[in-house]
């Protein structure tokens, strides 16, 4: 008997990075200051308030305002496949739906912030000391991560188990 179709189910876990994403920008441009460093772990960890015009690590920031609406496409294009590949995916590959999930509340998440506010709002600081500084990100950003990596732990772990 074939498997069932359609992973649809886990948008769920979508709207939920979407609404803890959007309340924590909300927090975070309410209560800190622009690049002033709140210290939750001394010399590990901080908040902070930054905004990015840019996509990853500020990856075209300084361009003159078109790459707003650049990112914006290519996020709106890979919600759309990702929707897709989730009304596909077989309701058995629990790990690969959650991926995608949280891929996909982070790009949109990430995407209404570029579209209402033209920049996207950062506010967790991870640092050495005060040598080392990874760039600033968010809620939605550590989704996409997270789902990033669990596909990649996927494709190992689903081949092993499709071998045996």
């Amino acid at each position: 008997m074939p498997e069932a179709k359609g992973s649809l189910a886990w948008l769920w876990l979508s709207v939920l990075v979407i609404v803890l994403d959007q309340l924590s920008k909300w927090i975070a441009v309410s209560n800190l200051e622009m690049y002033h460093q709140v210290p939750v772990i001394e010399g590990l960890f901080s908040f902070t308030l930054a905004y990015n015009t840019g996509a990853a690590f500020s990856f075209l920031a300084d361009a003159a305002g078109w790459q707003r609406w650049l990112f914006a496409a290519i996020a709106v294009v890979v919600s759309v496949v990702l929707c897709i590949w989730l009304s596909r995916l077989d309701r058995s590959k629990r790990m690969e739906a959650i991926a995608l999930a949280l891929i996909l509340g982070g790009a949109l998440g990430n995407l209404y912030d570029r579209v209402v506010l033209g920049h996207v709002v950062d506010f967790i600081l991870v640092h050495w000391q005060q040598r080392w500084f990874f760039p600033a990100f968010n809620i939605a950003d550590s989704a996409i991560t997270v789902g990033a990596g669990l596909l990649i732990v996927d494709m190992f772990v689903g081949k092993k188990q499709a071998e045996s």
